[in-house]
């Protein structure tokens, strides 16, 4: 496979995920060291000069910690210059470790090339921000049901897991995801999917 050609600099957890990016994109990769970022002003300090200069796509793990990583990265930077990439929720463990990580999930580095180069695609990698399409809306999640309701939080992860996105998305993080590779007629369809099942079996559980 062609390296991507990403004018953002990446940002990953650890060296194992930088290797592993390596060999898929042409661009810049910055590791975190993991929760060290927190305590690292140099390394904060660096992150914004290239978030100004470049941009910035966050691709950390899909785990609660890969979350928090993404979200103190997402404090300490302007909206503006922010893009995400999310991998799916993979179960299964990385080989050269003993055993699988305490949520079970695969990693950046566990990542097929396939699975890595979507996730990348799906953010806009090296797409101009002014290309936008007509937006999903905080409006549109309220009005289908996804957020406001007593069964919204069950349904967003119904979506979720649809879209192969993390089940640990906030509402405003999903949005951004949504937003980044899809249509509002493409979410408008996948809602219409997403609620055709639950007139009948789904998820093995028959309706009562």
């Amino acid at each position: 496979m062609e390296k991507i050609k990403i004018n953002e600099v990446v940002i990953v957890e650890g060296k194992y995920d930088k290797i592993r990016l390596s060999s898929l994109i042409d661009g810049y990769i910055l590791q975190t060291d993991g929760f060290r970022i927190f305590a690292d002003p140099d390394k904060q300090a660096l992150i914004r000069r290239l978030a100004e200069s470049r941009g910035v796509l966050v691709l950390t793990d899909s785990d609660g910690a890969g979350m928090v990583i993404r979200n103190h990265i997402n404090g300490i930077l302007p909206k503006a210059q922010v893009r995400h990439a999310y991998i799916p929720d993979v179960f299964g463990k990385e080989r050269r470790k003993a055993r699988p990580s305490k949520e079970g999930k695969l990693g950046v580095e566990g990542m097929s090339t396939e699975a890595l180069a979507e996730a990348l695609r799906r953010a806009g990698a090296g797409v101009s921000a002014s290309e936008k399409k007509e937006c999903i809306t905080k409006m549109d999640l309220f009005e289908d049901g996804l957020t406001g309701g007593a069964d919204s939080a069950e349904l967003r992860k119904r979506l979720l897991r649809m879209l192969q996105l993390p089940e640990k998305l906030t509402t405003n993080a999903m949005l951004q995801a949504m937003n980044g590779f899809m249509s509002r007629e493409e979410y408008r369809a996948a809602v219409q999917q997403l609620k055709m099942t639950q007139g009948g079996k789904e998820d093995g559980v028959e309706e009562k």
